[in-house]
């Protein structure tokens, strides 16, 4: 695939709730993903698809997403691209809804992703 074709097949999918088949047809095996800050109990930095679907497995058991917006893709060829993700959500075990905002810069070599990389908004408070 092409970095178009990549980049679109990803924003397509995040828009129609189907990240988990992106994972596995758009991702390289070793893929890196790195967070803006680390996750709970762990590190910024996860690598291959089963620990890239971990940080989605606990995404999904911490909270609920009511709404949200992908845009994008921006390519900056040859090899990268950009979505924008914008997540209305509430923490799963009680707390006030919330609105997130972040960058999500892809890396893509071979025809697959090797590397994504999240940029947080700051946040109220």
């Amino acid at each position: 695939m092409m970095l178009e074709e990549v980049a679109e097949a990803l924003a397509k999918g995040c828009r129609e709730g189907r990240e988990r088949e992106g994972l596995k047809a758009l991702y390289a095996p070793g893929a890196v993903s790195v967070e803006a800050e680390a996750m709970p109990g762990g590190g910024r930095e996860t690598a291959g698809i089963a620990g890239i679907e971990g940080k989605h497995d606990w995404w999904e058991a911490n909270f609920e997403v009511t709404g949200g917006d992908v845009a994008g893709p921006f390519l900056h060829a040859p090899d990268r691209f950009a979505l924008v993700f914008s997540v209305e959500g509430r923490p799963k075990a009680g707390g006030d809804a919330f609105l997130m905002r972040e960058v999500a810069l892809y890396t893509v070599s071979g025809g697959k992703i090797v590397r994504e990389e999240f940029f947080a908004a700051p946040q109220p408070g």
